[in-house]
Formats: C-alpha cells, structure tokens, sequence
C-alpha cells in the first residue's frame, strides 16, 4: 500500500460521472476533491492485452480476433508503449507488483517481440524486483527456442490453455491443439519454467465423468503449481450461445465439480478461488490483487484499468478494434470510455470481487479498498448472515459453504 495526503475535504457524493474524452494533460483533475477519502492507495498491477489469435473458440467471449494473414507485430508494440507513456501521469510514485499479457494468443508474438515489450516496462515502470510476470500461452504455438527466449526476457510465469487433453472434445472445443500437443507444450514450459498454471475444462460437450477425472490425472502428472478448473458456460454473443452443443446435465456436472475438488485437495492444492487452486504459497499474485480490489493499469486493444485516487476511483475501457485502438493511440487518447465509480457502487463493485475467495477477506479490507465505513453495508451483511451466506466476526468475513454454492445470490444482496 502506498499512503497518501489528502488534497482537501470531499464533497457530496454523486452519480457516475462521464469522464471520456480526457485530454492527457488534465489526468491532474482526478487528485482534486471528490465523493471519498482514501487513507492509502492499493498494490498496482499491469495488464497488456494482445487481441490476435489463430482461431476464434466457439466458447470464448473474450476481446479477441482471428489473424488474417498476419499482424504487424511492431506497429501494435509501439502502441503499447505510446498508451504506456500516456498513461503515467496517472500512476506516477507507483510500484508494479504483478504483469499479466493475455489475449488473444500472446505467444503468437514472436521472441524479438515480447522482449520488446518487456524493455519498454521495465523502461517507462518501476517493476518489483520479484514481480510476477505471466504470459498467457496456447500449446498450439509453442516452440522451444521461443519459450527459451522468453523466459530469457524476464517471463516467470506461463498460463497455458490446455482445456482438455482429449483430441475430441479440443476439436469440439475448436482448439487448435490436440492431446499430444497439449502434452508436449507442458514438456516444453517444464524445461524452462518452474512456475506454470494449467487452465482445464470441465462440463464439456459429451464429456463423461471418466473422462473429466481423466484430464485432471493427466494435469497433475507434469506437477503444476497453479492449476485454473473452469465449468464451461454458455457465454452471451459466441458461437455455442447461438449453437449450443450437447452438454452434460446439471448432477453430472455437479459431480464432476466434486471430483474434482476431492482431487485436489487430496493432492495437496488449495482452492483459494472459486476456479482456481494452487500449491502452498503459488497462488496467481496478478489475480488476487483483482479479487482484493486492488488496481491495475490495462493497456491493449479492449484492456481495462481500475484505479484509485485520494478522493476517486476511476475505470476505463480502451478501443477493442485493434485497428481502432492504434489510430486511437496515434490520436493522442486510446480510453473509449472512462468513468468514476458512483459512491453507491462501490459496495457491489468491492463484494463482487472479494467474496470469490473462498477464505474470506479482512474486515478492515473493505475500508481501505472503497473508503467507506463498514456499517454503510451492514444491513446487507445481516441478511446474508441470516440466509447462511456469510460467516463474520470482528477481524474476518467469508463465504459459507453455501455461500459459495449460491454466490450469484450472495454477490446480488450487495447490488445497490
């Protein structure tokens, strides 16, 4: 945490206010007197978004779009680091703990490429001296002199996308990998990367029980410190949401969320959030500064920011249209939207992250993070405690095991 000054008194709380459209030389305004009084700002991350892939999946919703042909790999790093530069007057005096690239297909960069961009952090930012620096990696772009070089550049940590180590349902999924690449890829980033997280699948069209309880096995042989367990939903304006495939009923899934959670308790993992487990010690620092509400810098074609001043709490959206998002740069304002956080949002905003940790949060946490005082919410904690949602006591509050069965119900109680 970073303490800071206050720079005179708050004024009255008020709406979202529309704050586009910014020119860079006033990012001043957003340290004068405003609707809340931050006694300290929180840890800083960065996100970089790369937009490419070599194929969109039925299933992703994610800001990201097939390469035609090929990209121009210099011109979208040179927005990086133009949006970079124009972007701290607002983070000026603050610490990177945590960098996460993700996409999109980062690794479809080329070696030359990310070392570029790596430079141009560590150039224009004040990076930790052990910051986490991730790369989100496909096993269908892998190659061992590439990942060689970028763990070379400074990346300390993979994400790799494995979904599924079953041939069929990659190609139901409309991977462009198969089983034995998959395997092969963790091979690869074994042999150069001590720190790595699986992201599997589960739910999956036709998929058996077996088969779940398969891929799992599979994903714990090459003994990875970060494993990422999602259920495949139906996700609004994709592929499967207009065409959606067969899947398991609600108990088998409900049974394979059991396995696997058995499984990896058994096999030493921690379930710190709703998908995510970690060995001791190896939880995604990048993610939990989000569920933590802490701030990030987001900069790409569609990454976003949340960050906090004494007296504001600010996001912002950039252009998604890579194309859009460089001209966007090139004319001096790539944030398509930015607004600051109405006061009366903030409560949502903080629970919706915060009670997706499956041990709690400190009380004192909601104060630090949103400025306002617990007792502003405390009817909502009592309806929650009365449903069986919450657990609380003076110094820690957490979900219940019902609570994090039914957390859409939970996270709503705190909707303003």
């Amino acid at each position: 945490m970073i303490p800071i000054k206050p720079v005179g008194p708050a004024s009255a709380p008020k709406k979202s206010a529309e704050l586009s459209d910014i020119p860079q030389d006033v990012f001043a305004q957003y340290l004068t007197p405003g609707a809340l009084h931050l006694t300290a700002l929180p840890p800083l991350s960065l996100y970089v978004h790369f937009p490419w892939c070599v194929r969109k999946c039925p299933y992703c919703d994610f800001n990201s779009h097939e390469v035609k042909g090929s990209f121009d790999e210099q011109a979208y790093l040179q927005a990086l680091r133009t949006d970079l530069e124009m972007s701290l007057p607002m983070i000026w005096g603050r610490r990177i703990h945590t960098v996460f690239i993700g996409g999109g297909t980062p690794s479809l960069m080329s070696a030359a490429g990310v070392d570029r961009l790596l430079s141009d952090i560590r150039t224009l930012l004040p990076l930790d001296a052990d910051a986490e620096i991730t790369l989100e990696a496909n096993p269908g772009t892998f190659e061992t002199e590439k990942f060689k070089s970028f763990r070379a550049s400074g990346i300390n940590r993979l994400s790799i996308g494995i979904q599924s180590f079953h041939s069929g349902h990659l190609q139901a999924l409309g991977r462009i990998h198969n089983g034995d690449e998959a395997r092969k890829a963790i091979d690869i980033a074994g042999s150069y990367f001590d720190n790595f997280n699986l992201d599997l699948m589960f739910a999956l069209p036709s998929q058996t029980l077996t088969e779940s309880a398969q891929d799992l096995e599979t994903a714990l042989s090459f003994a990875p410190r970060h494993l990422s367990l999602y259920h495949l939903t139906m996700e609004p304006n994709t592929y499967f949401a207009k065409f959606p495939p067969a899947l398991p009923d609600e108990d088998s899934s409900a049974e394979m969320q059991e396995q696997i959670h058995a499984r990896m308790e058994s096999a030493g993992y921690r379930n710190y959030e709703v998908s995510a487990y970690a060995l001791p010690g190896h939880e995604s620092r990048h993610n939990l500064n989000y569920w933590n509400f802490g701030d990030y810098l987001g900069i790409g074609a569609g990454a976003h920011s949340k960050l906090s001043f004494p007296h504001r709490i600010v996001r912002q959206a950039r252009y998604k249209q890579p194309k859009a998002y460089m001209d966007a740069v090139r004319a001096g304002n790539p944030a398509q939207e930015v607004n600051e956080i109405a006061v009366s949002d903030l409560p949502f905003e903080f629970m919706l992250n915060a009670l997706r940790l499956q041990s709690g949060f400190p009380v004192s946490l909601f104060q630090e993070r949103t400025g306002l005082l617990l007792n502003r919410i405390e009817k909502e904690l009592q309806q929650a405690e009365a449903r069986g949602l919450i657990y609380r006591d003076h110094a820690l509050i957490m979900p219940t095991e019902k609570g994090k069965l039914f957390l859409n119900d939970l996270q709503e109680i705190f909707l303003p």
